[in-house]
């Protein structure tokens, strides 16, 4: 008794077509092609068609494999570069606002200055926050080293003075606005 047609044969046989290439060489060549591509012979000559198809309808727009996986490529180098100079720059930002953070602190660390000071901003928009604040969570907050001595009795400095004009207090468990 025969095999009941599944159809799946029959469809494949449709599906089938035969190239006859003019040589050996030619045919080991696409071979190879299709290898380095990663994509099996089939795959490999249908995408070459399709591609060669699409470029005579001119569609707009089309980009072959190859343009594509040149574009990526070239995408791929420009994010590379992209991202160090993001680091770099991200570096110096922080450096310059260590410097910065310094320049202000002068004032605070010169027993003999004379004239106004400016009190940090941030320092102030923190405290006016409501919230009772230790000394560590200040330091944090305003991205401050505890190791930088320097910067860590400018803040003191500051929440003193805060003290002396009546605007916080320190409470047990931290510094808090009166004002």
């Amino acid at each position: 008794m025969p095999k009941p047609s599944r159809g799946k044969a029959e469809i494949i046989k449709q599906c089938a077509i035969y190239v006859y290439l003019p040589s050996l060489e030619m045919v080991e060549d696409w071979k190879r092609r299709a290898e380095r591509a990663g994509v099996s012979l089939s795959k490999f000559v249908i995408e070459r068609v399709e591609d060669s198809i699409r470029r005579e309808k001119g569609e707009e727009g089309y980009l072959s494999r190859l343009e594509l996986i040149r574009r990526l490529k070239s995408a791929e180098e420009e994010l590379k570069q992209l991202r160090s100079e993001n680091r770099l720059l991200r570096r110096l930002v922080e450096n310059l606002d260590k410097e910065l953070k310094r320049y202000r602190a002068k004032p605070f660390l010169d027993e003999s200055f004379t004239g106004v000071r400016q009190f940090d901003r941030d320092l102030i928009e923190l405290l006016r926050s409501g919230r009772t604040l230790s000394d560590e969570e200040i330091l944090a907050s305003l991205n401050i080293d505890p190791a930088d001595t320097d910067l860590v009795k400018t803040v003191s400095k500051q929440l003193e003075a805060l003290e002396a004009y009546g605007l916080v207090e320190f409470t047990g468990k931290g510094w808090r606005w009166k004002g």
